[in-house]
C-alpha cells in the first residue's frame, strides 16, 4: 500500500475515486431535492437553487448527478468484482490443475473471448427488455470474465513452478491450500489490474446501454441521465447542462480509474517505471555527460 501511495498516478486517481464515493454516500447530505421529484421548471439553466439546472420535466440535475453516482458505482464495483471473481479462480484452477480441467476451462474461455462482447450485452439486453442496473451488472459478470481468466491461466503457469510451490506440494499440502496461499498472492497484482479495468469496463458499458434505451429508464444513474437527456434534444434546445453533466462525471472518474490502473501497472511490471530515468537522463544531458 506504501508503494501505491508513492505513485502520483495512484495518488491522484484514490482522491479522484474517494471524492466521487464520499458525494455518492453523502448525497441526502448535499442536496434538499429528490432527484425524481419535479422541483423547477423545464430546462431551467444553472442558478443557486439549481446549481446545475434542471431538466425537461425540471427535475434537480445536480440531485440525480449525486444520487446517479450511486448506480453507477454499484454497477461497475459489483460487475467488476464478479468479473474478477469468476475469472481469478478460473484462471488459477486452469493453470493449476493442467489436464483435462485445463482443456474444458479453456474451450469456454476461449468461446467466450471469440463472441464479440458489446453485441452479446446488446441482444442479452434487448431480449430482457428494460433491464435493471443488478441485471446489467449480472449479464457484465457473466459475459466478461474471460480476459482475466486468460490472463491469470498464464501467470499460474509461471508462479507454479517456483521453488515454493514445489516445496508445498512435496509437503502435502492440498491442491485448494497451494492456489489460496501460494499461487493466489503471487498473482495479485494481475488480479488488481484485472478488476480496474473490469471496473471501468463495467460502468461504461451500463452508460452506454442505458444510453441506448436498453436500461431501466426509472432507475437513477449516469446512463439514465443521458439517455433522457438525449430524447428531450437537450443540445438542441440549448440545454448543454443536462447532457454535459454526466458525460463529464463519467470522464472524470474514468480519468481516476485509468491513473490508478496504470499505476498498479508500473507497480507490478519494473519495465514501466521509467519516471525516475527519464529524470537522470535529462539531468545528464543538461550538464553534458550524456553526449556521445
Amino acid at each position: 500500500m506504501k508503494t501505491l501511495l508513492r505513485n502520483r498516478k495512484a495518488l491522484v486517481g484514490l482522491v479522484i475515486i474517494a471524492f466521487i464515493v464520499l458525494v455518492a454516500i453523502a448525497a441526502p447530505l448535499l442536496t434538499q431535492y429528490d432527484p425524481a421529484a419535479r422541483t423547477g421548471r423545464p430546462h431551467q439553466s444553472p442558478s443557486l437553487d439549481h446549481i446545475l439546472g434542471t431538466t425537461r420535466i425540471g427535475q434537480d440535475v445536480f440531485a440525480r448527478l449525486i444520487y446517479g453516482a450511486r448506480t453507477s458505482l454499484a454497477v461497475g464495483f459489483g460487475a467488476g468484482l464478479l468479473i474478477t471473481l469468476v475469472g481469478t479462480a478460473l484462471g488459477i484452477i486452469s493453470g493449476y490443475r493442467g489436464g483435462k480441467t485445463d482443456e474444458i476451462i479453456s474451450f469456454f474461455t476461449n468461446m467466450v473471448l471469440v463472441v464479440p462482447n458489446l453485441p452479446l450485452l446488446l441482444v442479452l439486453a434487448a431480449f430482457i427488455g428494460q433491464a435493471s442496473p443488478l441485471v446489467i451488472a449480472l449479464i457484465l459478470g457473466a459475459t466478461s470474465w474471460a480476459w482475466g481468466a486468460r490472463v491469470t491461466r498464464a501467470e499460474t503457469l509461471s508462479v507454479k513452478q517456483k521453488d515454493f510451490v514445489k516445496s508445498a506440494e512435496m509437503m502435502g499440502e492440498p491442491p485448494w491450500r497451494i492456489m489460496t496461499f501460494e499461487i493466489f498472492p503471487n498473482v495479485i497484482s494481475i488480479v488488481g489490474i484485472n478488476f480496474i479495468g473490469s471496473v471501468i469496463f463495467a460502468i461504461i458499458t451500463e452508460a452506454t446501454l442505458e444510453f441506448l434505451g436498453l436500461g431501466d429508464p426509472r432507475a437513477i444513474s449516469w446512463g439514465t441521465m443521458l439517455y433522457n437527456a438525449q430524447k428531450a434534444s437537450a443540445l438542441s434546445v440549448g440545454a448543454w447542462w443536462d447532457i454535459l453533466t454526466p458525460c463529464f462525471a463519467l470522464a472524470f472518474l474514468g480519468i481516476g480509474m485509468s491513473l490508478l490502473n496504470f499505476a498498479v501497472d508500473e507497480i507490478a511490471n519494473p519495465r514501466l517505471r521509467t519516471g525516475n530515468h527519464l529524470k537522470r537522463w535529462s539531468l545528464l544531458v543538461r550538464t553534458g555527460e550524456g553526449r556521445l
